[in-house]
């Protein structure tokens, strides 16, 4: 198996150090809001990473971490903290805010049938393991404080620029982190921020004689070191970590462990929509929920994403995913076709390994559906595809054969003795159970209307 490599810029030979055990940690979102589509882009991507390193025979051990504090608006060390900034919004409580969006993500993560991750882990159960991890930062030698709480120093951490390529010499302040009159360098960062006088932080834990809560980045290092260990097989993201959150967990678990924190760091590209950023003042934000007020299933959604390879530039709009709708609806019609065919079983002797070895390149997705397309397979072979993609094409079909055949068969009835009007009725059934009849000369066969 091969993998994009943001540790090396190059794509390489993937093998981890315990087949058994392949340790990989997945940043969660921030629970202050819905998610919308092009956060959930990068959990279809690791999901078709999963499946495709459990199909090459590894077993792997997932960490998901949902982030309930220490995210503030800036990404960096100034502005207000997401959950604070939520609750404001709703007129909750922050706890109120964090259970309410966790239950919402983890409702579209399981709508789009990803994976479920060994362990799913929220920020806020990890505090001492964050309080562990500064003091040993600390100790070493690696922080300072300030008015506002303790900073890393970038500048005792030497390989510090080499992950993202940084210049830190022309790196501006503002344009990173914010840049404070006790900051010793524009690219510290804070690993525990100090509540302020005056300031309401529901969430906060004593440290250092003073109450304060976790740096954003600390606590995916501290997640990760105390479910998984270092080093970490592959650690998954956006490419929007790879300068200051990924830089500084790297920075973090370094220092602290002296240890290399993961093998493979893999990123995802980001999705505009109608080539625009996605923005809340442009008010091109879409959710699921508001993808499926338009007819939209998640799992056509999860096509579209997948029909484009992860690290490329994709732009969503409502006619390509008609399109991908059009495609899933295809595909799941050739299964039920080969579902109720004799020759079913007659699988392609190589379908099977050639797509896999598609994907396990770099996870080429594209390739794969286009080897998909061009192919006469039979149920096995989408059995095959539906593992690999998750894509619910083969799921339904026995189900629905049990359901319609009886109705089939009591149309085949009606006609032969000419009752058309009950045909007919029978038909008006079937429509409004998602199933058209199509009458062939081998007899009639049922299909999704939609």
């Amino acid at each position: 198996m091969r993998l994009y490599n943001q540790l090396t810029k190059k794509v390489e030979n993937f093998k981890p150090l315990d087949p058994a055990n392949v340790k990989i940690y997945t940043c969660g979102p921030t629970v202050y809001s819905f998610a919308h589509i092009g956060n959930l882009c990068s959990y279809i991507y690791w999901d078709l990473l999963v499946r495709t390193l459990e199909l090459n025979g590894y077993k792997v051990n997932r960490i998901l971490n949902l982030t309930d504090v220490g995210h503030l608006t800036s990404d960096a060390d100034e502005g207000e903290d997401k959950l604070e900034k939520g609750a404001r919004r709703e007129g909750k409580s922050v706890f109120e805010i964090a259970n309410f969006y966790i239950d919402a993500f983890l409702k579209d993560f399981r709508s789009l049938n990803l994976v479920e991750p060994t362990k799913i882990c929220r920020a806020t159960d990890y505090i001492e393991q964050d309080k562990e991890l500064v003091g040993l930062l600390r100790e070493k030698g690696f922080t300072y404080e300030t008015a506002d709480g303790i900073y890393f120093d970038t500048s005792r951490f030497e390989k510090y620029a080499d992950f993202a390529r940084l210049d830190l010499e022309n790196l501006q302040g503002g344009a990173r982190v914010a840049l404070s009159s006790e900051k010793r360098n524009v690219s510290d960062f804070a690993v525990w921020k100090y509540v302020k006088d005056g300031e309401d932080h529901a969430m906060n834990w004593e440290y250092n004689g003073r109450a304060g809560y976790p740096g954003w980045h600390l606590e995916c290092t501290a997640i990760s070191h105390a479910e998984l260990g270092f080093p970490l097989d592959i650690h998954t993201g956006g490419i929007d970590h790879i300068p200051i959150h990924h830089t500084n967990e790297i920075a973090e678990a370094e220092a602290a462990y002296g240890v290399l924190m993961s093998r493979f760091w893999t990123h995802c590209n980001f999705i505009t929509i109608d080539g625009e950023k996605i923005s809340k003042s442009l008010g091109n934000i879409f959710t699921l929920t508001d993808l499926a007020s338009r007819g939209f299933s998640p799992l056509d959604f999860k096509l579209w994403v997948l029909q484009g390879h992860y690290q490329g530039t994709r732009n969503f709009n409502f006619d390509d995913l008609t399109a991908a709708k059009s495609r899933r609806l295809k595909w799941r019609n050739l299964v039920a076709r080969t579902y109720q065919s004799a020759e079913k079983e007659n699988s392609q002797n190589d379908f099977k390994e050639k797509i896999l070895e598609l994907v396990s390149n770099n996870l080429s997705s594209p390739e794969a559906f286009a080897e998909i397309d061009g192919a006469d397979l039979a149920l096995s072979d989408w059995q095959f595809v539906d593992k690999l993609f998750g894509l619910d094409l083969v799921a339904t079909s026995p189900d629905v054969s049990s359901e319609v055949m009886p109705l089939i068969e009591a149309r085949e009835a009606a006609r032969e003795e000419k009752d058309f009007a009950t045909a007919d009725k029978i038909r008006d059934e079937l429509a409004a159970k998602n199933i058209t009849i199509l009458d062939t000369p081998a007899g009639p066969i049922w299909q999704y209307l939609a």
